[in-house]
């Protein structure tokens, strides 16, 4: 986690956010969300905020963290919620491309075994479109 610290005049010190970048692809179907950087507590009120504004009703949502480099609680926090809500309103939350410290924190949880992850958001968007459940592939269960 990169929290930067600048000095206010005087003395005062204030923490920035670390980086987030998300973007987002409607397509006829659900919605593509890309996510790159850090999700933590610094900003997972934000992500929330952002999946949740960007959630169709009954249609698939998947969730690209390819680019994700580092998610803490927080982070799993939004994911775990923003699952429920998709499963209660008849949809999917689908991630995609998830490695390195996402992935380990969701397999530690056991939210990974909940989840409909895939290896890349091609297959996820593919498996959204198709209502099929993941793939377990042996790529997708290493860190």
């Amino acid at each position: 986690m990169h929290v930067l610290i600048a000095c206010l005049s005087g003395g005062g010190r204030q923490s920035a956010a670390s980086p987030l970048t998300l973007g987002c692809h409607t397509m006829d179907d659900g919605v593509l969300i890309t996510a790159s950087g850090e999700a933590d507590i610094t900003n997972a009120s934000r992500l929330e905020t952002y999946l949740r504004r960007r959630m169709l009703p009954g249609r698939p949502m998947v969730l690209d963290l390819t680019l994700l480099t580092f998610m803490d609680s927080n982070g799993l926090r939004v994911i775990e919620r923003l699952h429920t809500s998709c499963s209660k309103e008849g949809s999917a939350l689908h991630l995609a491309g998830v490695r390195g410290m996402p992935a380990r924190l969701l397999q530690i949880t056991g939210l990974w075994d909940l989840l409909n992850v895939h290896d890349s958001a091609a297959d996820a968007v593919h498996a959204a479109r198709s209502g099929a459940p993941p793939a377990q592939s042996c790529a997708s269960s290493a860190v």
